[in-house]
């Protein structure tokens, strides 16, 4: 299945391609629009050339800093989410060999897939259970108990970027954020 977040097609192609392009969409979704946050790992590898952890760990934090924040930029806080980015980047380089594709394949619970997702920089429990419920529906990875990893998340419906599938599931997903940004508001 092809990934359809980013609502480009080259960028939704790097997710295909490029498993780290996957975290790293997740890692940028906060405080920005969500297809954006998952154009970020194809705005890096169009201007760093690779999406190698290693190579994005040893790069000059500054020239990173700074090809993250060519228009467009790779978030809203270029700067902060360049150098996030490079800390994920060297903990996928030293925990798992720069293979992102273990941080998901070798738990054997869902309850060891959260704790490792929750380990990257950036990823609070609800991100970290989004996460678990997005590898669960889109990659087809189901270790024991990934649907209580996963929380509500887990279940049918639009309630995050693990449920977008195209462009119409998007805006379900957009809905069903601003319903529940509303009700938030109103005290419910």
């Amino acid at each position: 299945m092809g990934f359809q977040i980013a609502n480009l097609p080259e960028a939704d192609a790097v997710l295909d391609e490029h498993p780290f392009a996957l975290v790293v969409g997740m890692m940028l979704d906060q405080q920005y629009g969500m297809e954006h946050a998952f154009r970020g790992g194809w705005k890096v590898l169009s201007r760093f050339g690779t999406l190698d952890p290693a190579a994005i760990a040893a790069a000059d934090p500054e020239e990173f800093k700074a090809l993250c924040s060519v228009p467009p930029a790779i978030h809203r806080f270029p700067g902060s989410m360049a150098a996030r980015l490079q800390e994920l980047a060297a903990l996928v380089e030293e925990r798992y060999d720069g293979d992102v594709t273990r941080l998901w394949m070798e738990p054997t619970s869902g309850k060891e897939l959260l704790a490792r997702v929750q380990e990257l920089p950036g990823f609070g429990k609800q991100k970290a259970q989004i996460f678990v419920a997005l590898l669960a529906k889109q990659l087809g990875v189901h270790p024991e108990g990934w649907e209580l990893a996963a929380g509500d998340y887990a279940r049918p419906g639009y309630r995050s970027v693990a449920d977008v599938t195209d462009a119409d599931s998007l805006a379900k997903v957009r809905d069903h954020k601003k319903a529940a940004k509303a009700a938030a508001r109103a005290g419910e």
